[in-house]
């Protein structure tokens, strides 16, 4: 069997049998076996599979091992305590154990891909390449490896397609941002020049249209979205252990938005720890370009530095220092702009935290139903709770420049208004995000 064919497998014939074992039509061990007989017999040496095909595998056995997973660890008594249970009469050729080929096959994309599925290869790697065009100029292509049009779901359904796609959309507009930031962290970048002025002026209006991107998302009608039952029930539960101490995959795995902390900075103590505890969940690239950034100071503290300033003196200084300080360095002002939006995009994602997650689970809570899934509903699969992601913004909020905000508050209320984002044609937009190929 050729990659090929395993895709159209996961595509059309895994998303139908994931939904009769859910409706209790078939029986996990109905997946196990089709497993079995229809593709792991099957499958190539991934020593003769060439860096892409291996990296396309990756993404259709991830979702093939997700789904054996979680079945297993539902309907199996002790499954939870010992995942890996789930794997032991999967193997490829007869021979090689599910999860020793699908490390093999991780290590042969030579990225560094983790031993079980990811935010890579489920978003990134799934979803076509997506293109960012700011007035009309493309500044920003985040690849994917299919050109076929389909995203790969766990059942099929339209919502978990527009939840991939979102995803996705919303990291490639954060690559694009990161694109205009990483240069001003050159050791002699000037950070108020008209070069540098220009590049935060531009990050702040793709940040902007990362907020709207979200903040729309969230206000659409449920058959435009995805309903937070199915959410919460059907597709988070596929991010089920495939041992006991992994990764499973999220959305705090965005490597651009971890790069966008580090070049902004977070006011959050021990933030840095959080994120290398994810690092093995990362490719390679991903980690050493985020471990950089931490052993750099953040762009605002070096704006202040090379101002004769910190954040000390920021919090000391009186209204008329800070709007004399503005009056010599207006380039302040832009500065103070994009951490005011960074921090409004924090607001959106929590915004969207909140609606499909954790006021859903809390009126469960409240209702005496409790949580029994295996994936728990309190928390992100990576177990950041609601209480933590508050913090999380309350600390993008309090910016390295958020002193200013007296000052500027009057006259610029946290910067200029959202720009519009959209997605392939219609009206005209300053940020619009296309599929590219």
């Amino acid at each position: 069997m050729v990659p090929e064919q395993v895709g159209d497998w996961v595509l059309d014939e895994l998303p139908r049998l994931n939904d009769a074992i859910l409706h209790d039509q078939a029986s996990p061990d109905q997946l196990v076996t089709e497993v079995s007989e229809q593709i792991l017999p099957h499958l190539p040496c991934t020593t003769r599979l060439t860096a892409v095909q291996a990296q396309r595998l990756v993404v259709h056995l991830g979702f093939i091992g997700a789904s054996v997973a979680r079945h297993y660890q539902e309907r199996t008594p002790g499954g939870r305590e010992h995942p890996e249970g789930a794997f032991t009469s999967l193997l490829v050729g007869g021979r090689i154990p599910f999860r020793t080929y699908f490390a093999a096959l991780a290590e042969h994309t030579g990225t560094g891909h983790y031993v079980r599925d990811s935010y890579a290869s489920l978003v990134r790697w799934n979803v076509g390449t997506i293109r960012v065009r700011l007035r009309g100029e493309v500044v920003a292509e985040l690849p994917g490896l299919f050109d076929d049009g389909r995203i790969r779901s766990y059942t099929g359904t339209p919502g978990e397609e527009r939840f991939f796609l979102l995803v996705k959309q919303g990291e490639a507009i954060e690559m694009a941002v990161n694109c205009f930031l990483q240069p001003l962290t050159g050791e002699h970048a000037d950070l108020t020049g008209a070069d540098a002025r220009h590049r935060v002026q531009e990050a702040t209006v793709l940040l902007g249209a990362l907020r709207s991107l979200l903040v729309d998302f969230g206000a659409l009608p449920t058959g435009q979205t995805m309903d937070a039952e199915m959410f919460m029930d059907v597709f988070r539960q596929f991010a089920a252990h495939w041992t006991s101490d992994d990764i499973p995959p999220s959305g705090a795995l965005d490597p651009e938005a971890l790069k966008r902390d580090f070049l902004l900075g977070v006011a959050e103590p021990g933030y840095d720890r959080l994120a290398r505890r994810l690092f093995p969940a990362l490719l390679t690239r991903e980690r050493d370009e985020i471990a950089e950034l931490m052993n750099l100071p953040t762009l605002p503290c070096r704006l202040l530095a090379a101002l004769g300033f910190d954040e000390c003196d920021m919090r000391l200084s009186d209204e008329g220092d800070l709007r004399r300080l503005i009056a010599r360095h207006p380039a302040v002002i832009d500065w103070y702009r994009l951490l005011a939006m960074h921090a409004r995009v924090s607001g959106a994602h929590l915004m969207l935290s909140k609606k499909f997650l954790f006021k859903p689970q809390r009126r469960r809570d409240e209702a005496g139903l409790g949580d029994g899934r295996l994936v728990s509903n309190r928390a992100g699969t990576t177990g950041m709770t609601e209480t933590f992601l508050e913090r999380l913004t309350r600390a993008r909020q309090r910016h390295t420049l958020v002193a200013l905000r007296p000052v500027l508050m009057p006259e610029n209320p946290e910067g200029p208004p959202d720009p519009r984002v959209r997605s392939g044609r219609g009206p005209a937009a300053p940020v619009v995000l296309e599929p590219a190929g």
